[in-house]
């Protein structure tokens, strides 16, 4: 009901410490919902501050964020003495019982909670004990250069996600990349204790009012035209001297041991943002490089269209020149292509990459091409006498993953990419519309020859049904001209299966006749 009242108005979630917790599962399940609910919509205007946050989620969850271009939508304010933020980062068995269940009561030790409840304060050695725990476990994960999942490790999986506003009484800096809040996180909690930071564990985590507060005055008093004037003079330039302010502003000194650190992640942050475009357009240029090796391949399926199909052509090595030309491009192909996916894995490449209707065009076609070779490969080798089935045993990866990017391109674009009836042709397609045509054909085969072999009458029946499902998909493709001419060629394993399923349909006609 609420849903409905909010739909498509501007919406914002907050709250401070387990509350912001709460605000941020909040937004994202209402995120979740319209997006279910209308997926050719962009995201709706929703903003979730959180001030003191615990984290939520795992690097999975961070990443899923990030694709599906949510991270702007979250904000997080953290206090640079702050621990509850920074808690989640030791493993849950390290941390102490009393902070849990603390953090449990919606409170911080120290407050009576409404059952009437006091807990006690921490002390000032659980307090320094406290706090090393948590800037070793944070500083550990900061060794990392990468958000890699420390499960395997016996640490924490909980990670940041969206944009950071690290504070302290100096001003405020904003990161907005999940690695460089994480060096941030450790690095201002650092410098603080470094100082001797003598902060109660309750003040530092109930003092966002008054940091919100002077922020806003902080903000102006380092922008005065004799502040920069000072910060430029000392670096060589106002992008350097952008830094210094940041780093003044999140609490660090320059003379501080984390000031290096510091200051590199601030500028990584800063790239990141272009990085995986210019990685795309250099991923736009290789394609490009490319291009000859799919031309060559269609080449060579062009050069068997009118007798057995390049499918059957590359399977028996027809034209052993030809043969060697187009099984070296498609090895590259599948190079070039696992090199992508390697790249989107590593979030190299823009999070919304598999929804650019380009690079999901692109490999499609290269699927339909390509992926009929790879089957004819496989049954050259006899591997599906081996490992089994193609289409469970052998087929790639990059193939299932292409598969989904169709599927959610049709679903996003509100188009079914498997109506045929919505896209009528008039002429038959120039690749079959099915990657894994050929390896139902494959199947369809062996079941013929088993069929042909079968003495009892009920598993013969069985094979039968199995075999009519597969000439009634197949028929239905050939009707609506889904598939290539290859198909059809005089000596394609698809005619010759025809021929060889109209024998026994005649065969197992006779045989029923007789019983009668």
């Amino acid at each position: 009901m609420l849903l409905n009242q909010i739909q498509g108005k501007a919406v914002v979630f907050t709250g401070h410490s387990l509350g912001g917790a709460i605000a941020a599962l909040a937004a994202l399940h209402y995120l979740c919902i319209s997006s279910l609910s209308s997926p050719c919509s962009p995201s709706p205007p929703v903003l979730c501050v959180t001030f003191g946050s615990p984290l939520i989620g795992n690097g999975a969850l961070s990443r899923a964020i990030l694709r599906e271009r949510w991270g702007g939508n979250f904000c997080n304010v953290v206090s640079q003495h702050d621990v509850v933020p920074r808690l989640l980062f030791c493993p849950l068995d390290a941390i102490p019982v009393r902070v849990i269940i603390g953090m449990q009561l919606q409170q911080w030790p120290g407050h009576t909670h409404n059952t009437g409840v006091m807990t006690t304060r921490v002390v000032d050695a659980e307090r320094d004990g406290l706090r090393q725990l948590i800037q070793a476990h944070v500083r550990t994960v900061a060794m990392e250069q990468k958000l890699v999942d420390p499960e395997s490790r016996g640490g924490s999986p909980y990670r940041p996600f969206g944009a950071y506003v690290l504070c302290s009484p100096e001003g405020a800096v904003c990161v907005d990349n999940s690695t460089a809040a994480v060096q941030m996180l450790y690095a201002t909690f650092a410098a603080c204790y470094a100082r001797g930071d003598t902060t109660s564990l309750e003040a530092a985590h109930s003092c966002y009012g008054d940091l919100v507060l002077k922020m806003p005055q902080n903000l102006l008093l380092k922008r005065r035209p004799h502040a920069m004037d000072v910060l430029a003079s000392m670096s060589n330039s106002n992008y350097d001297a952008g830094i210094s302010l940041a780093m003044e502003a999140s609490g660090i000194g320059s003379e501080a041991m984390e000031a290096t650190t510091t200051r590199y992640w601030l500028k990584a942050s800063k790239r990141a943002g272009r990085s995986p475009s210019l990685n795309c357009a250099g991923l736009s240029t290789r394609l490009g490089r490319i291009t000859p090796c799919r031309a060559q391949v269609e080449w060579y399926k062009a050069s068997f269209d009118g007798d057995m199909g390049y499918y059957d052509a590359f399977k028996q090595r027809r034209s052993p020149k030809k043969f060697n030309m187009a099984d070296m491009c498609r090895i590259k192909l599948g190079q070039f292509w696992d090199g992508v996916l390697a790249m989107l894995d590593n979030s190299q490449l823009p999070h919304d990459f598999h929804r650019r209707a380009k690079w999901v065009n692109a490999a499609r076609f290269y699927q339909l091409l390509v992926e009929p070779l790879d089957i004819a490969d496989y049954h050259r080798k006899n591997f599906h006498k081996t490992r089994g089935g193609y289409i469970t045993h052998g087929r790639d990866s990059r193939y299932e993953l292409f598969d989904k990017w169709w599927k959610e391109k049709g679903a996003f674009t509100g188009t079914s990419t498997g109506d045929t009836a919505a896209t009528a042709r008039s002429k038959y397609a120039g690749l079959t519309q099915d990657p894994c045509f050929w390896a139902r054909v494959e199947e369809a085969w062996d079941q013929t020859e088993s069929a042909q072999a079968e003495q009892d009458v009920a598993m013969l029946a069985m094979k039968l049904g199995r075999l009519r499902e597969f000439e009634q998909y197949a028929r239905e493709l050939v009707e609506s001209k889904e598939v290539s001419i290859d198909v059809l060629a005089p000596q394609s394993s698809y005619t010759r299966w025809v021929e060889e399923w109209k024998k026994l349909l005649l065969r197992d006609e006779a045989r029923t006749a007789s019983l009668f």
